[in-house]
């Protein structure tokens, strides 16, 4: 790198930035977006990591820390994550985030909160990781609540399932991944090992030139994962306990890593709770099979619970489709819809009429069944 980038502050040309943070995921498109703030002498650049309203930015002359001050918004949606690209002052002290370019991809998930709000977890990302220990059982309703948030965010999902070794039979562990298969239509299903280096070759190859998010609960082995990704003890890693699988707290923030083979890699905090947010699209991606067969049901607004000629309960009745995958759907949708209801009044009204409607066939039901026995 020439000596004139190694100063934020100095003017750079394009082709100057291009060359400097390309690795980062900087293009040609991302180019376009930022000419205007180009003009005004501001310094583009990624978020690497965020910290109580301070954040580390990389730009073509390294990184910077700077201030958000200047982008606090009242949405929470908006605030600047990891994996933003921003555009900053080019000097001062403190040096500022003067604004965020619009996101291409963003990993979103409900807060805890009582309201209807979404938190940001990763943005412009083309990846997204799920890690799941196979040192204890498959939890495979968590696993389709992570790809539902993967698709949704625009990332291509994938599963990988680490601690592989702690299967030596080949034999169940085809089965292991033939379930999840089977629960992630779609979705390439990697079986690693970080210990004995078993498909991080693979992995590697699959998600490099992008952004990856990695994503799990704790201890799914998301730190060890990642310095098998980048080749080098970068995150702790702590044992997990052998009672229940579970990790204690290593990671902290969300990082942005650069990976040896190309491409960037978001490494997460565990995360206890990963409720919906808006991610209609995501779900019925991941459950794409049962929208298929919903094609077929004999009335468009079919519920697939006891309806005539519901192409869905038929695939149920002939063993083409698993009923926990169904319950599982329902339950996805039935979270997602009561969201989205928060803060859109139509959708309020239309649960709310839906309720009347089956309110009254429940009292119907009753009263024909009174009748009967009378």
């Amino acid at each position: 790198m020439s000596s004139s980038l190694l100063d934020p502050s100095s003017s750079a040309s394009s082709a100057d930035v291009q060359a400097a943070l390309a690795r980062y995921g900087w293009d040609d498109g991302w180019a376009d977006v930022f000419a205007p703030y180009a003009a005004q002498g501001l310094l583009p650049g990624r978020v690497v990591r965020v910290d109580r309203g301070l954040c580390d930015v990389v730009t073509a002359g390294g990184v910077v820390r700077a201030d958000t001050e200047f982008v606090v918004p009242r949405d929470p949606m908006k605030v600047v994550c990891t994996g933003d690209w921003v555009a900053v002052d080019p000097a001062g002290d403190p040096r500022y985030v003067r604004t965020l370019l619009p996101r291409r991809t963003a990993f979103v998930r409900s807060t805890s909160s009582k309201r209807s709000e979404g938190q940001i977890l990763a943005a412009n990302v083309d990846h997204a990781v799920i890690a799941v220990s196979l040192a204890v059982e498959l939890d495979l309703g968590r696993i389709e609540r992570f790809l539902a948030l993967a698709w949704e965010s625009g990332a291509q999902p994938h599963v990988v399932l680490t601690k592989a070794d702690l299967v030596p039979d080949p034999t169940g562990l085809s089965y292991l991944v033939q379930d999840v298969e089977a629960t992630a239509p779609g979705v390439p299903v990697h079986p690693v090992s970080s210990l004995t280096g078993e498909g991080v070759e693979v992995l590697t190859a699959a998600v490099s030139g992008g952004t990856t998010v990695l994503l799990g609960v704790s201890g799914a082995g998301k730190s060890t994962l990642a310095n098998a990704l980048i080749g080098e003890e970068t995150m702790a890693v702590q044992a997990a306990r052998e009672t229940d699988g579970k990790g204690r707290h290593t990671t902290t923030t969300r990082n942005l890593l650069a990976l040896p083979g190309g491409g960037v890699l978001i490494d997460t905090p565990r995360l206890r709770g990963v409720g919906l947010f808006d991610a209609g699209a995501g779900v019925g991606q991941t459950f794409s099979e049962i929208e298929e067969l919903a094609e077929g049901c004999r009335f468009h607004d079919c519920g697939h619970e006891a309806e005539p000629g519901c192409a869905v309960l038929a695939a149920i009745a002939d063993g083409s489709l698993a009923e926990r995958r169904l319950t599982s759907y329902r339950k996805l949708i039935r979270e997602n819809r009561y969201i989205v209801a928060k803060t859109d009044a139509r959708a309020r009204a239309e649960m709310r009429r839906e309720w009347r409607i089956k309110g009254a066939q429940g009292r119907a039901a009753m009263e024909a069944k009174r009748g009967r026995l009378r």
